[in-house]
């Protein structure tokens, strides 16, 4: 039997396929993206109710709890820099409202934040780990206890140098791990605080903590040394505040981790953040305030300063073995989140390092490529390395680090949160999807009252914090001048290289996967809805962003495809310069993370660029073939080609109804159904 001719044909058209592998093109859902936010926010609760109780006295409870709620806002400032930036973080932001100058000072903060981020974190899960053994042999009448405070700097040198190991061979952390890690802890903080709340009712009597703040001359700083400020008033409730605000420590990662959401995207950002604090509400706040209310003061002080929820657990009521079982679900839910915590810490300093790098404001050294892993293997050992160090000057101190720590916090907030209500007003044109609550009209302007309200309580508590945390202070003005000298210098060694990455334009690290036919190329589709876009030109994204921004089935299936000419010679002599294959995918990679919807980019060759789309509808039964108009021939002749080339294909007749969408920017459309 002879073959048909006009398969024959049709086979000939497409020589090979290249699947894109290596980019952000798959998302995930709210609750993942809360998981992986909270293994490092969350992880506050286990030290920062401690380290203010040190600073404030045994008011500590309310200043946390307030911080808590405080966390609202600052979130919702967080959502509307996230729906202008896709990819944003502290630099992108900052650089946009307030320059680059600002936006090195503010990524020099957030970088002092990371590299105390591990110590504490490491340290903390150290005592409860400590704690926990001592609690072990003080049930079972071992006349022995450890030292938890040399166990504690072990642990986390250990676990850092572990999660260095792990970053080097660029095993990333996982989300799904995250999401285990918060159903643990979600379950063990439900149980405790029913239970805590059981304890209180067979209380006799319950006092709750005073108000009014304590501060020792450590914690005042150099306001130990004015009179005036010493007066506990409107003053000593900002610097209370101020002493709690590191259990803020983390909010931060909600934009790293904006472009990983899925379809919709600013739906599931707002779902992420309500999820977000009303778990750190409960579990940083409400924890805190139930173990001032049930912990006996003077073991607070003695016995559980530095693991004061473990010390919530063994004083609830009820069998000594059973809150031992709760004090290890405790300390579990903790290791694991801090652990988490070091290792969020170790990829965020690296990938703002590796964003600097790549705008060109930091040489190759920095960003040079591991030999057999392929990671940035330099930029992991100066971070590992610097919170060793930390770890090491601090003798293992968590309040020492606990009151420095907060120096980054506040100050990479700062910059942030300005940058945000700046650019109401420098980009008051930009489409934005989420705005911070509270605004006023006036003539063109959406005033951001609310923002201007967050901003004005975080300017406060960081200028009050410089006057009563002088190790901070000090620590903090130091690295950040030491980070922002070299980023400078760095910079200049670099001209050359950034002046070619501003022209140029950021590039996508892409990893092309080649197949032996288009059908393997597609065979890990899943869903039966699918539309295949047509793209070529870097600078015309508007038929994908048509598509992504029209999907009314989030199961849809979004193929787009490059058709590459077999040969150096383009067949039309008036057709267009060549493509630079890199901006086009890095565009359509950028395209489809501000929209959160998962696409497959795939690149076939061929020199007859109608035969070969129509050829790959038909394999990959496609309901929709989207293309942009072209400057050779235009929309009419466009769809005369394809009509022609799907004819020839089907000898004039399709087996599934198909569109063919040729668009332009304005809203016009030319279009046929087969």
């Amino acid at each position: 039997m002879n073959a048909d001719p006009s398969q024959k044909t049709s086979n000939s058209k497409i020589k090979g396929a290249v699947i894109i592998t290596t980019a952000m093109l798959t998302f995930i859902t709210f609750w993942k993206a809360a998981a992986i936010v909270l293994c490092d926010f969350g992880s506050s609760a286990f030290y920062a109710g401690s380290i203010a109780m040190k600073a404030i006295g045994p008011a500590f409870p309310w200043y946390i709890l307030a911080i808590m709620i405080f966390a609202g806002p600052l979130l919702l400032m967080y959502m509307e820099a996230c729906a202008m930036f896709t990819r944003g973080g502290i630099f992108p932001v900052v650089k946009a409202g307030l320059g680059e100058n600002a936006a090195k000072a503010a990524t020099a903060a957030i970088l002092f934040d990371f590299m105390l981020t591990g110590p504490i974190s490491g340290i903390s899960a150290g005592q409860y780990m400590g704690g926990l053994i001592n609690s072990v042999f003080e049930i079972f009448k071992f006349n022995y206890s450890i030292d938890t405070d040399g166990f504690s700097i072990l642990f986390a040198i250990a676990i850092i140098v572990y999660f260095w190991h792990q970053n080097v061979k660029g095993i990333e952390d996982s989300g799904e791990k995250n999401v285990y890690i918060l159903k643990f802890s979600v379950i063990t903080c439900a149980l405790i605080t029913v239970w805590a709340i059981i304890t209180l009712f067979l209380k006799d009597n319950i006092t709750l903590p005073p108000f009014k703040p304590q501060f020792n001359p450590v914690s005042l700083g150099w306001a130990d040394n004015i009179p005036f400020l010493k007066t506990v008033g409107v003053f000593g409730v900002i610097m209370a505040l101020g002493h709690s605000v590191l259990a803020l420590s983390g909010i931060e990662t909600l934009a790293q981790v904006f472009r990983e959401l899925k379809y919709p995207k600013v739906e599931n950002l707002k779902k992420a953040a309500a999820m977000i604090f009303i778990f750190a509400l409960v579990f940083t706040g409400g924890l805190t305030f139930l173990a001032a209310l049930i912990i006996p003061p003077e073991l607070i002080v003695d016995k559980y300063h530095d693991n004061i929820l473990a010390g919530l657990a063994m004083n609830l009521s009820g069998p000594v073995f059973i809150k031992l079982l709760l004090q290890v679900a405790i300390v579990a839910a903790g290791a694991f989140m801090l652990s988490g915590a070091v290792n969020t810490s170790i990829i965020g300093a690296n990938g703002i390092m590796s964003r600097m790098a790549d705008t060109g404001i930091l040489t190759d050294w920095f960003r040079k490529i591991h030999p057999k892993y392929g990671t940035t293997y330099h930029m992991i050992n100066m971070v590992c390395f610097m919170q060793i160090t930390v770890i090491l000057l601090s003798r293992g101190q968590l309040y020492l680090i606990g009151q420095a720590y907060a120096f980054g916090v506040l100050w990479s907030f700062v910059f942030t949160l300005v940058s945000i209500v700046v650019l109401r007003f420098k980009e008051r044109e930009k489409k934005r999807t989420f705005l911070m609550p509270l605004n006023i009209k006036y003539d063109h302007y959406l005033v951001p009252v609310g923002g201007v309200l967050v901003v004005i309580v975080v300017v406060v508590l960081a200028l009050t914090n410089l006057i009563t945390k002088q190790i901070a202070t000090v620590t903090g003005i130091s690295f950040a001048a030491f980070f922002f000298r070299i980023f400078n210098v760095s910079e200049k060694l670099n001209a050359r290289k950034a002046n070619d990455i501003f022209e140029e334009g950021h590039r996508e690290k892409l990893n092309k996967k080649p197949v032996a036919s288009f059908e393997d190329a597609i065979k890990n589709l899943k869903s039966q809805n699918r539309i295949l876009v047509a793209l070529k030109d870097p600078d015309n994204m508007y038929p994908l962003d048509t598509v992504l921004n029209n999907i009314t089935n989030p199961d849809t299936d979004i193929i787009t495809l490059y058709i590459r000419p077999e040969s150096s010679t383009p067949i039309n002599p008036t057709a267009s310069k060549p493509v630079d294959e890199n901006e086009l995918f890095t565009n359509i990679i950028l395209t489809a993370e501000k929209y959160g919807h998962t696409i497959y980019p795939i690149q076939i060759t061929s020199n007859e660029v109608f035969y070969a789309i129509s050829q790959a509808a038909i394999s990959a039964k496609v309901q929709q073939i989207v293309m942009g108009v072209s400057g050779s021939f235009g929309a009419n002749d466009q769809m005369e080609r394809l009509v022609m080339a799907w004819g020839a294909l089907h000898n004039g007749q399709s087996p599934t109804a198909v569109t063919a969408r040729i668009l332009w920017e304005g809203g016009r459309e030319v279009s046929y159904k087969f």
